[in-house]
Order: structure tokens, then sequence, then C-alpha cells
């Protein structure tokens, strides 16, 4: 079975059992818009069912992991986009968490956004030291995705779950390898090397121990997180509709600083 991209700024390339995805948007710093969402959960849905596959690597570039959602594309878009359920980032939200392969990242600079929250669902997480994982959803006028609100506390204990939340401070690939989002840090030209490397290690191992593994691993959980991405979404969908989310990005789009008075 060949796995097929749906969309150029999302490469995918499988062989000996390991199935690559690449962010391929780089002029944009791998920003992702509604078709990368789609063609991202349509390759996970076709790398589960594909006896080919084994294990999955989702990477990006050195400089760059993924600026998360393309504000342009979110603000402008169809209303497909408009943050429910079955926007796409929500369809690849709940692709992403059903994965039941091993799947594993490689991060290099920035990860915003939706680009740190899908690591909560990655077995294994490899970052470069030039790494920078940001949250900034109420920055934006939104709230949590991802399970993040569920997932982020229970890794990094509340208050710096709320630093990163509710703040939406930024903090770079050392503190995330001290709180246990990743596990190893190394220059940015061996980071996706690395990630190759553990995956052709987990490829080699039985299929059936793999998925039977994660799934004991993961499925007590599972529920409450896909529980956790709808509930998100829909409260995202009504935060998108209110001022305070269109000043945010209008003022994003317009290189200036929001103005929330009175929101």
């Amino acid at each position: 079975m060949t796995i097929q991209s749906s969309c150029s700024d999302i490469l995918v390339h499988a062989e000996d059992g390991i199935c690559t995805i690449t962010f391929n948007r780089l002029a944009k710093k791998n920003s992702i818009t509604g078709p990368m969402y789609l063609a991202l959960a349509d390759i996970l849905r076709q790398a589960d069912a594909s006896d080919a596959v084994r294990v999955a690597v989702l990477q990006g570039d050195a400089t760059v992991f993924t600026a998360g959602n393309d504000l342009g594309d979110f603000l402008n878009g169809p209303k497909g986009g408009d943050g429910g359920v079955e926007s796409p980032p929500f369809v690849f939200l709940q692709a992403l968490a059903a994965f039941a392969k091993p799947l594993v990242a490689a991060v290099c600079g920035p990860a915003v956004g939706i680009g740190t929250t899908l690591l909560l669902h990655c077995d294994l997480v490899y970052a470069g030291d030039n790494a920078m994982f940001s949250l900034p959803f109420i920055n934006l006028g939104f709230c949590p995705e991802g399970a993040s609100s569920l997932l982020l506390p229970q890794l990094m204990g509340h208050q710096r779950a709320c630093e990163a939340l509710l703040l939406g401070d930024p903090f770079m690939a050392e503190a995330a390898l001290e709180v246990g989002l990743v596990n190893r840090v190394v220059p940015p030209t061996e980071c996706n090397a690395l990630a190759q490397a553990q995956a052709r290690k987990l490829a080699a191992k039985p299929l059936a121990s793999l998925l039977a593994s994660k799934k004991l691993l993961k499925s007590a959980q599972l529920p409450q997180v896909q529980q956790r991405i709808n509930e998100e979404g829909q409260v995202f969908r009504h935060l998108l509709q209110q001022p305070a989310a269109k000043e945010a990005m209008t003022a994003f789009l317009e290189k200036r600083r929001p103005d929330f008075a009175g929101m």
C-alpha cells in the first residue's frame, strides 16, 4: 500500500516500515492550513491501515517545526475551519490521538500552538537545542486544544502548565526535557536523523507487540483524551466568534499589539 499526501505542503515517504511525514511550507514557517490538517489526518489513517507501516515519524526543518495555525487561513478560510470539532485541526487531532502505531517526532526551532500540543500524543520526541515551545492560545483569544488542558498538567504539574497555557510563556528544549515533553536534546542538524534511527529500532520489533504495548500504555486515558479534544473544540468554536479572538488575529496580521480593552 502506497501512502499518499493530498497536499504538497505535507510530504510523505514510506520505506522499510517507516512512514515519514514532513511539514513542507518553510516559506511560511510551516504554518498549517486546513488542507494540511486534512492531509495529515488522512496520512495517519493510511499508515495505521497499512501492513507495510510499523512506525511513523513527524518532522519539520532544522530551523522550524511549525508556527502552528496559519492565522490568515484560519481567519479568512471556509467556515469548515470554524474551530468546531469537525474543523480540520480537530479532525487531525482526533486521528492523532487514535493512531495505534508508534509515533516519533523530531522538533527543531519554533513549535507553536498545535506544534506543541500534538507532541503530547507522540510516543518519542527528540528536540534540537534550538527548539522553542509555545502555547499562545489565550493570547489569541482562544483556549487550549489537543487535550492539552488535560495532558499538560499531568506532565508538568499545575503551576508549570499554567505558565505555559495561561501566560503563554515559551519554554526551550532543556525545560521541555526536564518536564518529560521530550526524550533527548541534540544539535538541530542531528535531530531528524536521531528520530529516524529510533524509528528503525522500533520498526525492527514485532508489530503485534508494539501495538499491544502502545494500547496498554494509552487505553485507560484514550476516552478521556478524545472527550477533552471535543470539549475544547466546542469552547474554541465559541471563543473564535468573540471580539477578542477577532481582534487578536487581525492585530497579528497587521503586525500590531492587540487591544483587549473592554473584552
